[in-house]
């Protein structure tokens, strides 16, 4: 089932347990697949279909006359609004908090006010010079980006964009407007018989992930650094086994890290420790799940309040199997809806901090906004400690006994400092055939393609075999 030998064993538990899981789930669904939508010709859009393509049939065209490579662009776009509207919802969270950071409304402070000082000079942000005064005008100048009209170019893309594709961009006609234009845009585009164009809705796609990178996605990464300090390289902890039944345990599920940051600040308080020693455990821990925990990873070092990383989404499951998770706090996305049968099963209290994140049998929504995130923070430590009293001696816990270090924190600043702050050395090493290519390796995972992260694994092996960096 998974290339990884912990969630292979806490797969055997789910099975012992007769617990409904991804993995059982893919391969009924497996064997009753629609090989229209499989091949990307069929369409569910109006009240005429569904629709599907099939020569042998004579259906050569939808009902409205769309025709296959439209049917298959036009669910392709739909997939990219849904993907740049969820980190749109990222970004605006990062902008907003900015702006309750710089009023004090926040637990958080401006980690590194040099990369504000740089950002807020690069873009011409009107400011008087005050640290707190710059970034609340660039929280605003921002959250104007996401929003920015056709009418002139935005400084976002102007500024960051390189000029070869800038102007290629204008070219096309896909030189975007603000990510909440194109997100609208692309959306309309897909209503039936408005476009039904494939090179059309292809073009649209295109400009989406440009508006999405430079409107959204560079200024929300800029501001987690300016707001937690950029990442540097450090070792930390990842797997299962960073999980131990006889501590408090929070586990921070999803993409934004606010809540996590703030909760894990707290839990170095020797208050909350205390606290948690008082209801017989060892103490308060924090870990990460998926992104949420890959963000605070990159920034923070492991220690003996946040203990690293558990996994990807596929491990989600197998996770709250070990019977060790107390609060499992779910953020923006990636939060499997059949988690309810697990919170009754090992005894785990189920939390939304995200007012996207919702599923069946969820009870406690403390949807975040920027001032209440320690007030939340401290509520989910309430949580935890009374749901170790009575999980822990109730639920059996089962933990693989397997640890994985890596090295996490590469940012720009990282990588440059590496190499002794310019590129040459490794442009050198390109040059002398020592490294023989460059792969930035970005996915999620899926069991289409066979057992949990089988292919990414072998993929980076054989590239590394290969000297190709990744």
């Amino acid at each position: 089932m998974s290339v990884h030998d912990p969630v292979q064993k806490m797969y055997e538990r789910l099975k012992e347990d007769e617990m409904s899981n991804v993995f059982d789930r893919f391969d009924p669904q497996e064997k009753i697949r629609c090989e229209f939508c499989r091949a990307g010709v069929s369409c569910q859009l109006c009240t005429h279909g569904p629709c599907r393509i099939s020569d042998r049939a004579g259906a050569v065209l939808g009902v409205c006359g769309i025709d296959r490579n439209a049917l298959a662009m036009r669910d392709l776009l739909i997939r990219n609004v849904m993907g740049a509207a969820i980190y749109t919802h990222h970004a605006y969270q990062a902008f907003r908090t900015l702006k309750s950071t710089a009023e004090g409304k926040t637990p958080f402070h401006i980690a590194d006010p040099e990369k504000l000082v740089w950002l807020v000079d690069l873009l011409n942000v009107p400011t008087s010079g005050d640290v707190n005064q710059m970034a609340f005008s660039l929280g605003d100048f921002l959250t104007g980006q996401l929003h920015h009209d056709y009418d002139e170019p935005s400084p976002m893309v102007e500024v960051f964009a390189p000029e070869a594709g800038k102007k290629l961009w204008r070219e096309l006609a896909i030189y975007p407007a603000g990510v909440m234009y194109e997100i609208s845009d692309a959306t309309a585009s897909c209503l039936t018989n408005v476009d039904g164009d494939h090179t059309s809705l292809a073009k649209k796609a295109m400009r989406l992930g440009i508006a999405s990178v430079y409107t959204s996605q560079i200024g929300l990464a800029l501001v987690q650094d300016i707001l937690f300090g950029a990442p540097a390289p450090h070792e930390v902890d990842v797997d299962l086994d960073i999980m131990d039944p006889d501590y408090v345990n929070i586990v921070f599920n999803g993409h934004q890290p606010w809540t996590a940051v703030a909760t894990i600040a707290m839990a170095r308080d020797l208050y909350w420790q205390e606290k948690a020693r008082e209801a017989g455990a060892e103490g308060l821990r924090v870990a990460g799940s998926i992104e949420t925990g890959q963000g605070v990873l990159q920034r923070f070092p492991v220690d003996e309040v946040f203990v690293g990383l558990t996994g990807n989404w596929l491990t989600i499951e197998p996770l709250l199997a070990t019977g060790t998770v107390d609060v499992f706090a779910m953020d923006e996305n990636c939060s499997p809806p059949n988690l309810a049968p697990y919170a009754d099963k090992y005894q785990v209290t189920l939390v939304s901090v995200n007012d996207l994140v919702r599923m069946p049998g969820l009870k406690i929504h403390l949807d975040c906004k920027p001032p209440e995130a320690e007030n939340i923070a401290q509520q989910l430590i309430d949580l935890a400690i009374e749901n170790f009293r009575k999980r822990h001696g109730q639920v059996t816990p089962r933990v693989p006994e397997h640890r994985t270090k890596a090295i996490a924190g590469f940012c720009t600043e990282a990588v440059l400092g590496a190499l002794g702050g310019g590129m040459d050395p490794l442009l050198d090493a390109v040059k002398k055939g020592q490294v023989r290519g460059i792969v930035a390796l970005i996915n999620c995972t899926t069991l289409a393609n066979g057992p949990h992260d089988q292919v990414t694994v072998d993929l980076v092996q054989e590239l590394v075999r290969r000297d190709i960096l990744v």
